[in-house]
């Protein structure tokens, strides 16, 4: 019951190698989790790649991991044998600071993630503190659910965090593997959604999703003829924007929010926000109520990613499929035999 074995990253940028792991003796309020389907998303790349300079070899990546309780700590509440249930970004918080007692156990400073330094998803096992392995509700698509798991919240927090009314005006830039979930999510809320892409392929797909208006995100002059007109701008994109052009979409009172991983400095002129009291913002993940919330309001609305399947055992092409910019729009791994 010590061994975890599972697609392990040894060194940076080197292909995936099946290795097993002794995890010793599970904790008092640890769940250990069979694992049957576990999502791949950029996250898993940039910590294989050590893009963000904290990854440690070795480790097993998957953060988007959906299975049965296969083994429960002495003190591990509120769950039971055989239970599905699924673990996103954060394995564990220490559950005693200010944040964590708050209710906001994400922000907690001694919070695990699921990966690097802790063995993720693409295995057969994982462990996570109890409050951390979140209960599947009744009707939601197994095959699907792991995306949700990181990328779901990660798109709804800020609905949750800022009180997004349903009568709002929402912009999502980049239909990708976070923004496609993001335009499902905010129509399902009940917004407008514009969607901003930079391939025009991808127009029909968005609208398909929800948008009901796409805008073309390298056209500096489509950008401008919507200006002053969005309550929420969501950056789901990880790359360099016309970021005044998209700032000056904001209505008054209008916010941009980021959870997108750009890498390089976001310029930001105090003239644009001050004028009509804007605001920017960013948030990680969301704490397990969150998450649970947000798996419920998906089952309630069916929303389901667009996934890609491929077998466990094929993780590396997987990455690469990912890599290589082709995944519409995002790929979950299948436990071979499960």
């Amino acid at each position: 019951m010590s061994t975890i074995k599972g697609w392990a990253a040894k060194a940076p940028g080197k292909p995936l190698e099946l290795a097993a792991f002794d995890v010793g003796a599970l904790g008092a309020e640890e769940v250990e989790v069979a694992v049957e389907y576990c999502g791949i998303c950029h996250s898993d790349l940039s910590m294989i790649h050590n893009e963000w300079s904290n990854a440690r070899y070795p480790f097993i990546p998957g953060h988007e991991a959906v299975g049965r309780v296969s083994a429960l700590g002495a003190q591990a509440k509120g769950l039971s044998i055989g239970q599905r249930v699924g673990i996103g970004w954060t394995a564990e918080s220490c559950m005693h600071c200010r944040q964590c007692l708050s209710g906001d156990q994400n922000l907690c400073a001694s919070s695990v993630a699921t990966i690097g330094g802790h063995h993720g998803g693409f295995a057969d096992k994982l462990r996570a503190h109890w409050a951390w392995t979140i209960p599947l509700p009744e009707g939601i698509d197994l095959a699907s659910a792991g995306p949700l798991l990181c990328g779901g919240i990660t798109v709804l927090k800020p609905f949750l965090a800022y009180d997004i009314k349903p009568t709002a005006r929402v912009g999502v830039v980049g239909i990708g593997g976070l923004g496609h979930m993001a335009v499902k999510f905010a129509a399902a809320w009940g917004c407008e959604v514009t969607a901003f892409t930079s391939t025009a392929a991808k127009a029909d797909e968005a609208r398909g999703f929800g948008a009901h208006h796409v805008v073309a995100s390298r056209d500096s002059d489509a950008i401008k003829a919507i200006a002053g007109s969005l309550d929420l701008l969501l950056i789901t994109v990880n790359v360099s924007m016309d970021w005044n052009a998209l700032l000056a979409t904001l209505a008054p009172k209008g916010r941009m929010h980021v959870v997108g991983a750009v890498l390089e400095p976001i310029p930001v002129p105090a003239f644009a926000l001050i004028g009509q009291q804007r605001e920017v913002s960013g948030s990680p993940t969301g704490s397990p109520v969150d998450i649970a919330r947000m798996l419920d309001f998906a089952a309630r609305h069916d929303i389901r990613p667009q996934v890609e399947m491929f077998p466990m055992s094929e993780v590396n092409e997987a990455l690469a499929h990912l890599e290589a910019g082709k995944a519409r729009y995002r790929i979950v791994l299948e436990a071979e035999g499960r």
